[in-house]
């Protein structure tokens, strides 16, 4: 069976990893949360469009949490995060970019669990903000002014942590990608090249069920959007 395994995966040149709900996940994400920054960023007439930018962000971030649990091998957090104990290790034993793994590393799978729970708060708390002026959140009327007040707060002082995770991100990209790593592809392709993966390693199981499975929670999650959109 192993010696199969062998056979099989030299004869590859590249694996599936992500799958494609995984992929569609993070392209939309990645604009979301962009769309979410610059209109922030622009005021006045562009903070309704941040609102609804943050609105979409929170449902693809909740898409992922439910993905995570039961979307395919890879993209399961429980596949690639790690105790802290075994992430130290990792750091000790390994060059990061020369280690072959399927999947997130330990430290990587971190790195990312970090910004989307700052992604999270952020969107969370901006559902229950106002300000003096015209913008706040859709569910702002359903907590008192004072909560309200708190969550405004918060959402203003994560702001900053957002961005500093969000640039962290990218710099790592970047890095893998100048050492010949580059992580953009196969986040688009779903594959990655052969030589840079374990030798068992398996494919990630991409089949049409999967997919309609994970249609039909992104329209119980569209629907949930929509609503609040309205509500805004």
């Amino acid at each position: 069976m192993t010696e199969h395994i062998k056979t099989v995966s030299q004869a590859r040149t590249s694996t599936r990893i992500w799958d494609l709900p995984l992929r569609l996940f993070h392209m939309l994400f990645a604009l979301s949360v962009t769309g979410a920054v610059a209109t922030v960023k622009l005021g006045d007439d562009w903070m309704e469009w941040h609102v609804r930018f943050g609105i979409i962000s929170l449902a693809l971030l909740l898409f992922r949490l439910i993905w995570g649990i039961v979307g395919s091998h890879y993209s399961r957090f429980s596949q690639f995060v790690r105790s802290p104990a075994a992430t130290l290790r990792y750091l000790k034993s390994v060059k990061v970019p020369d280690q072959k793994t399927a999947g997130h590393n330990p430290l990587g799978a971190w790195s990312v669990l970090a910004m989307l729970v700052s992604i999270g708060v952020q969107a969370t708390t901006g559902l229950f903000t106002r300000d003096e002026i015209m913008t706040q959140g859709p569910l702002v009327e359903f907590v008192s002014e004072s909560t309200s007040d708190l969550l405004t707060k918060i959402h203003h002082l994560n702001e900053t942590l957002l961005y500093i995770f969000i640039g962290l991100h990218l710099v790592a990209i970047l890095v893998y990608t100048l050492r010949g790593h580059g992580l953009v592809k196969p986040m688009i392709t779903g594959n990655v090249p052969t030589n840079r993966l374990p030798l068992e390693t398996t494919e990630a199981r991409d089949t049409l069920t999967l997919r309609l499975w994970a249609l039909g929670i992104a329209v119980v999650l569209a629907c949930a959007a929509y609503y609040l959109i309205q509500l805004s």
